[in-house]
């Protein structure tokens, strides 16, 4: 018989895993039996027709044109345009700002991607931005867009843990994502969004200029990098990473996010983070 620790424990673990698939909001006071409801006759689920009611034929009007609400503005770009347009407006404000603190503020105030419209926070960065590691993930969780910080949820703890057994913490490392905003339900942003939010990125790892990069799941390392390659393929490799005249190694690894729903595959990320203790000790 299961004790009741046992069932909150069970119950707690199935509730973070509807609100790590993003099922984190109730539309209803009371839960619906969808199968049972299709199940039902057709008949008894329509409504009964409302009686007709004849009705004094009306005076045509002219019609009117729809009134066009007014687009929201970025930049000098609308938010509507093309993401293309967008980008190239981004990637223009954000080589005008000299430190991070100018370039927060830029994204702030930057109305060009859709999802700053349903996020609750910009989740811009957390750590040392003058540390010699920078840590880049993909978008921001549930958790992470309430604090306004990346990684605080169950992927935040276990990243901690990991940068732990490295001998690393948040004074000695800095952390950020390619998309600074949480995507609705927790889905993978598409490609246009990131391709809009990259420019902050690549601006963000100028201005903090670590040695190492540590790209965070497939998505970080294909949009740092430009490899296709899947992330078990392409985690553990060395990937130059250009800014300037300067290069910085790039290396991929797993998400923790990742980890959590695979811990087999923890094993593949302890290898990629000896290899970041190696490379900043100049072994590696």
């Amino acid at each position: 018989m299961t004790s009741p620790a046992d069932f909150d424990r069970d119950l707690i673990s199935l509730l973070d895993f509807h609100v790590e698939a993003g099922a984190d909001a109730a539309l209803d006071e009371r839960p619906h039996d969808r199968f049972d409801e299709a199940d039902e006759p057709r008949a008894e689920r329509r409504p009964a027709a409302a009686p007709r009611r004849e009705l004094a034929p009306a005076r045509a009007e002219p019609a009117r044109p729809p009134e066009r609400p007014a687009p929201q503005r970025t930049f000098g770009q609308s938010a509507a345009a093309k993401p293309g347009e967008a980008a190239g407006d981004a990637r223009a404000r954000a080589a005008e700002t000299k430190t991070l603190e100018e370039l927060e503020a830029l994204l702030a105030g930057f109305d060009g991607c859709p999802l700053k419209f349903t996020a609750k926070n910009l989740v811009f960065a957390d750590g040392n931005p003058a540390a010699r590691v920078m840590f880049v993930g993909e978008a921001p969780g549930a958790d992470e867009d309430r604090v306004g910080k990346p990684f605080m949820g169950r992927s935040g703890q276990l990243l901690d843990r990991m940068m732990a057994a490295i001998g690393l913490d948040r004074t000695s490392a800095y952390i950020a994502n390619i998309v600074p905003w949480r995507p609705p339900g927790n889905r993978n942003p598409t490609p246009q969004e990131v391709s809009v939010c990259r420019p902050f990125i690549e601006r963000q790892i100028e201005l903090a200029d670590p040695d190492l990069i540590v790209c965070l799941g497939s998505p970080s390392t294909q949009t740092l990098t430009g490899t296709k390659d899947g992330i078990l393929k392409a985690r553990g490799r060395f990937y130059p990473y250009r800014v300037g005249d300067r290069e910085i190694r790039a290396l991929a690894t797993l998400h923790p996010a990742y980890l959590l729903r695979q811990p087999v595959q923890k094993r593949l990320a302890w290898r990629d983070f000896r290899l970041v203790r190696a490379a900043l000790e100049g072994k590696a």
